[in-house]
């Protein structure tokens, strides 16, 4: 029997937002259907947990509960642009995924690790935190505001990665965002995450050159390992999908 606190691991590589979308919603339904299996069967299968990585297409999304006067371009300067706009179920607001921005997408049966949405987020900017450390910069929370931070309460704070989250009978879904080498320019289509006024920032830019995606994510996987108590196994893409119904 597999023990539960096993990730399953799967790198999408550059992949549509809406492509992405559809595996999160395959698995998380799968999930949950486990559990609700469980609650009628004497012999229960554990539920497994994935996490996907993965690097957009130039796509806006907007959260189920965001404001639409926060996307400045309309839809025919955004197709003009090259850009791809979807209103999602994840909470929070607006922000852009890009090429050179590490994305992860936990789907996690928080009953295999803690039924507690408020550390789960924090384990996940904690990750982050923990990797901008390694290269030399202090990352922060901002009170009353996801995502990870830098200078925060000085003139000067800056985002340098997003979260935005859905959970349903303590499944998870969607995840965070982490400028690495992403052109900044594309948030200069919306109010990233609503927050007027203040800045969003990558890792090539604080460290003025850039930076191997491989080599972040390898240092996010080791402080999720640790935080969550759990091991990776990496899984091929082809075991999770019926191409029948997913077409990549």
């Amino acid at each position: 029997m597999e023990h539960f606190k096993i990730i399953h691991e799967v790198n999408l590589g550059m992949l549509s937002y809406q492509k992405a979308f559809e595996l999160q919603e395959k698995l998380f339904e799968e999930i949950i259907s486990q559990k609700k299996a469980n609650r009628n069967q004497y012999s229960q299968s554990p539920t497994k947990n994935y996490f996907l990585w993965v690097e957009h297409y130039p796509v806006i999304t907007l959260g189920k509960s965001g404001n639409k006067d926060h996307l400045l371009l309309d839809k025919t300067r955004l197709a003009e642009k090259g850009i791809e706009f979807f209103h999602t179920n994840r909470g929070g607001d607006i922000t852009f995924h890009g090429p050179g921005q590490i994305v992860g997408y936990p789907l996690f049966d928080l009953d295999n690790f803690f039924t507690d949405i408020h550390r789960y987020l924090r384990y996940l900017e904690q990750a982050v935190i923990d990797t901008l450390e390694e290269y030399g910069l202090k990352g922060d929370r901002s009170p009353g505001e996801t995502g990870v931070w830098l200078d925060v309460g000085t003139p000067f704070a800056r985002k340098i990665c997003a979260l935005g989250v859905r959970a349903s009978r303590w499944v998870t879904m969607h995840g965070f965002a982490f400028n690495v080498n992403t052109d900044l320019s594309y948030f200069d289509h919306i109010v990233p995450c609503g927050i007027a006024g203040k800045g969003v920032t990558s890792l090539e830019k604080e460290l003025g050159k850039l930076v191997n995606l491989e080599s972040v994510r390898e240092k996010l996987k080791i402080h999720l390992e640790r935080l969550f108590e759990a091991q990776w196994q990496k899984t091929k893409l082809i075991d999770l999908v019926d191409h029948k119904t997913i077409r990549f």
